[in-house]
């Protein structure tokens, strides 16, 4: 390992052992996401999900703000995990496991229950119940005949929520599908992600996170219908009744301006604001970015993702990854809400190996006599 490379290794460690880190109940607010807006939600939500005696990914998951080699560039996002694709390496995050509402990058995970449950090419009939759902919609209605490939287009590219609403009654309804989708997550090892319909309208009880979308769309995107789907640019779409075809074009800002892009999904309701997933490929490494709760300025959320993208790929090689993307939940993961902090576990910085290979020797060494000069970062988020 080069020498620069050693000192990215270390600045990683070192923010990892001296970032502010959550107790058995999670970070100060960070356990139950914002209350959304009245209109968006009816019913009483259920009692907060429990909060894992570790923090799922390594111990710098559990970090209350910024933890990563660098200072990250301005974001206005509450939180943010930066990962590659391929191996799960945690390049850098900010809060990462605050508990937040999706909006509709909670498609991604419907998208995964479909994928696993249905045939892409069985037909699904459009209803009046799909024309009349709210928020965005693709176009689906009465008397219209989808393939589930071309709801998933619908869903994936112009995020309708009539598309979900088809999909859903395709797998025997909202409750069936929201419980599916709780079972996927929990297979994650997305222990923060409790989703309470399929389209990610606002309801009782949802949550998740940033590392939690990280986990689930790293997921989606080893399903090749998935992956293809979602970085289509345009596609022909069926009409319905005296409704013509058309064509669906992918909303997404993110694809068409960033160099490399390969994936890209925002959402938005007035609980969540706006939440963003992408994934771009540059000098043979794919890289995500999860953004959730920010506000399109001072500069719109997909170049708040690519400023976040641009420092991850320049980062030089053997620069240690802050945590890890686990392909499944760990044993025993959660305590109730009241329950006692656990003891402090030594930090983890994913198993010792950086995010293009082994870490060289040595690193233990240089922290031990570089920990004077060193400039952490990792810092509390100011909040409000």
């Amino acid at each position: 390992m080069s020498a620069v490379g050693a000192w990215a290794s270390v600045v990683a460690l070192v923010a990892a052992l001296t970032a502010p880190v959550a107790g058995a109940t999670g970070c100060a607010g960070q356990q139950v996401p914002s209350p959304p807006a009245a209109r968006e939600e009816t019913g009483v939500a259920p009692a907060p999900l429990p909060w894992p005696v570790a923090p799922v990914g390594g111990t710098a998951m559990g970090a209350c703000g910024d933890v990563g080699p660098a200072a990250p560039p301005t974001v206005t996002v509450a939180s943010y995990v930066v990962a590659d694709l391929d191996t799960g390496a945690v390049l850098a995050a900010r809060a990462p496991h605050e508990r937040q509402r999706p909006a509709s990058t909670l498609k991604i995970l419907t998208s995964l229950v479909v994928l696993r449950k249905l045939d892409p090419d069985r037909v699904v009939d459009g209803t009046a119940t799909d024309l009349r759902i709210d928020g965005s919609k693709v176009g689906v209605g009465p008397g219209g005949h989808y393939t589930v490939r071309q709801l998933l287009q619908g869903l994936l590219l112009n995020s309708g929520n009539d598309a979900a609403e088809a999909l859903a009654r395709a797998m025997g309804g909202d409750a069936a599908t929201v419980t599916a989708m709780a079972d996927a997550a929990k297979g994650l090892g997305a222990l923060d992600t409790r989703p309470a319909t399929p389209s990610g309208l606002d309801g009782p009880g949802m949550a998740t996170s940033a590392y939690d979308l990280a986990l689930v769309f790293r997921a989606a995107m080893r399903e090749p219908l998935f992956a293809s789907t979602i970085a289509t640019r345009q596609v022909p779409f069926p009409g319905y009744g005296d409704h013509p075809g058309f064509v669906v074009s992918n909303t997404d800002q993110f694809l068409p301006n960033y160099p490399g892009a390969i994936a890209g999904k925002s959402g938005f309701t007035d609980g969540a604001r706006h939440t963003l997933v992408v994934a771009a490929q540059r000098g043979g490494h794919r890289l995500l970015a999860v953004l959730v709760r920010g506000e399109q300025r001072p500069v719109p959320m997909w170049k708040q993702a690519a400023a976040l993208l641009d420092q991850a790929f320049a980062l030089p090689a053997g620069t240690a990854p802050v945590g890890t993307l686990v392909d499944g939940p760990p044993p025993a993961t959660t305590v109730p809400a009241a329950a006692p902090a656990a003891a402090a576990t030594p930090p983890s910085t994913a198993g010792g190996t950086d995010w293009l290979g082994p870490v060289g020797g040595g690193a233990a060494g240089v922290v031990v006599v570089g920990l004077g000069a060193l400039v952490v970062v990792a810092r509390r988020r100011p909040r409000g």
